[in-house]
């Protein structure tokens, strides 16, 4: 397709279909080099029209907005359950997790069922009181501001308890997965205590449902290269798992 733009308005159609593209497929449908592609998205994304990722674009409504707690629980409830089940079976005794706020990281808590000690340590209210009945896991409350809309801690003070520990594994949430991009969640408070939480913890395992990917929320978490392993339902876009393997990092699909 020569004329630039019937393939521009190919490639919006596309990007509103599916909210996303990748350069080599639009190569092949178009019948134009990638080269071509490439030049198209660019001059796309300086419309505003999207934006650009590693071999593909993502639409501008890619972008999350904040939603309390209470609301996103009921979403994807089925594929959360399934990453939880399969994150309770990384546990192993006497472990020093971390857990983050949010919702399929709630989920994970109310799966956790040890029959060893482990040591939990989160920000979350409703994980310390989901995992308070259960007499083989400590739990340590992060103290400080409460953010309400994911009835959890923030702040300095939680922030320079992270700073003292060293733990095993941190099971985080994610509002946005974006390849180049990286990890993103919509509170800046929110990402700064995550990256407090990284910094933590030996191996960063990150719980997410299909609906995070080639999304971007309002602050940055951290890299890829920071994390070593995602659990997502196998809804999440194939040519985003294989470049995240390519990268090795370690991805479970349930």
């Amino acid at each position: 397709m020569g004329n630039i733009a019937k393939r521009h308005k190919f490639i919006l159609e596309q990007l509103k279909q599916d909210g996303y593209v990748k350069v080599q497929e639009l190569s092949e449908k178009l019948e134009v080099s990638e080269v071509t592609i490439r030049k198209d998205l660019k001059y796309l994304e300086s419309k505003k029209m999207l934006y650009r990722n590693h071999g593909s674009a993502s639409s501008l409504s890619s972008i999350i907005t904040d939603k309390h707690i209470d609301v996103k629980e009921k979403m994807q409830m089925e594929e959360k359950t399934r990453i939880a089940k399969a994150a309770n079976s990384l546990l192993e005794p006497n472990d020093k997790i971390i857990i983050a706020s949010g919702t399929t990281l709630l989920t994970f808590a109310n799966e956790i069922n040890v029959d060893h000690n482990i040591t939990v340590i989160t920000s979350s209210v409703k994980v310390s009181l989901t995992l308070c009945y259960n007499p083989n896991i400590e739990i340590v409350q992060l103290g400080g501001n409460m953010r309400k809309n994911s009835v959890s801690v923030i702040g300095h003070y939680a922030e320079n308890i992270l700073e003292s520990l060293s733990c095993n594994k941190l099971f985080l949430g994610v509002d946005g997965i974006d390849l180049d991009y990286g990890l993103t969640t919509s509170d800046m408070s929110e990402a700064r205590i995550n990256q407090q939480m990284i910094d933590a913890a030996q191996k960063i395992i990150i719980l997410t449902d299909s609906s995070k990917f080639g999304k971007r929320g309002f602050c940055k978490i951290c890299d890829l290269n920071k994390i070593h392993h995602i659990i997502t339902d196998t809804n999440a876009p194939a040519h985003i798992i294989d470049m995240l393997r390519e990268r090795d990092i370690e991805v479970t699909l349930v």
